[in-house]
């Protein structure tokens, strides 16, 4: 859809979406609509956080917000905003984090399919960020998009041109990088994953480049209890981070 001023726009909704968008890009929100009825602390937040990024802020009646989200779950905030990508760098990231990190690294995931997939599990699990590097990595297409199921909107989804030295940077930024490894002589459930952590992992079958299994702070294996060796990487993503989750809520 396109606005008054002729940008093409579209609609993210939650909490966590909108106010990632506005610390990120906030160039790149057009309005903001919030639930008339809402006047609780965390609307009252995310309208001064707007106001100070001079963005508009529409008090909005509940049938038109769910008209916007498409009958999604929308927490009662609803923001247009710009339909293009923003480039992020992993910098905007970890300047930006709330409270200890949980990131997902994926090393030569190509099939868009499965990078929609990881984003979508991203987000459930509360991960702040998907990374991967820019060579040997699927694009943020509208296959991926689909698949992500409204997660392109919500995690954002970094590319790095030296992803050892990108692991390098989060380490240095206080972040514990756990590599995800068949091999492994610990399993993920023995790994302390309640501080700032990154998981890191490869495609189905090709597993972690060296450089990259070199540069993790660990290496951890899911347990495999029946015939087949590997997970998709989607799959995979969602024990590794859901346990992260499990662990810091326990």
């Amino acid at each position: 859809m396109a606005n008054p001023s002729g940008r093409e726009t579209r609609f993210i909704f939650g909490f966590h979406a909108v106010r990632s968008r506005l610390r990120n890009d906030p160039d790149g929100v057009v309005e903001i609509h919030v639930a008339a009825q809402r006047n609780d602390g965390r609307a009252r937040d995310l309208i001064a956080l707007a106001e100070s990024q001079n963005v508009r802020v529409i008090p909005t009646d509940a049938g038109r917000l769910d008209g916007m989200a498409g009958g999604a779950v929308h927490q009662g905030v609803v923001a247009r905003v710009d339909a293009r990508h923003k480039v992020l760098q992993l910098d905007d990231i970890l300047d930006t984090l709330e409270g200890p990190a949980l990131l997902l690294v994926l090393d030569g995931v190509t099939d868009p399919h499965n990078l929609g997939a990881c984003l979508r599990v991203a987000d459930a699990a509360g991960a702040q960020a998907v990374i991967a590097p820019k060579d040997r990595s699927a694009s943020l297409n509208a296959t991926a998009i689909k698949v992500a199921s409204g997660a392109a909107d919500t995690v954002p989804y970094v590319t790095v041109t030296n992803l050892s030295r990108a692991l390098r940077q989060m380490q240095e930024a206080g972040v514990w990088v756990i590599g995800a490894a068949g091999e492994a002589a610990q399993d993920l459930y023995a790994v302390d994953q309640t501080g700032p952590i990154a998981w890191v992992l490869g495609a189905e079958g090709d597993g972690l480049r060296r450089l990259t299994r070199d540069t993790c702070d660990v290496l951890a294996r899911i347990p495999m209890h029946g015939s087949v060796d590997s997970l998709n990487v989607s799959v995979a993503s969602g024990i590794c981070l859901f346990e992260a989750a499990r662990q810091r809520h326990t």
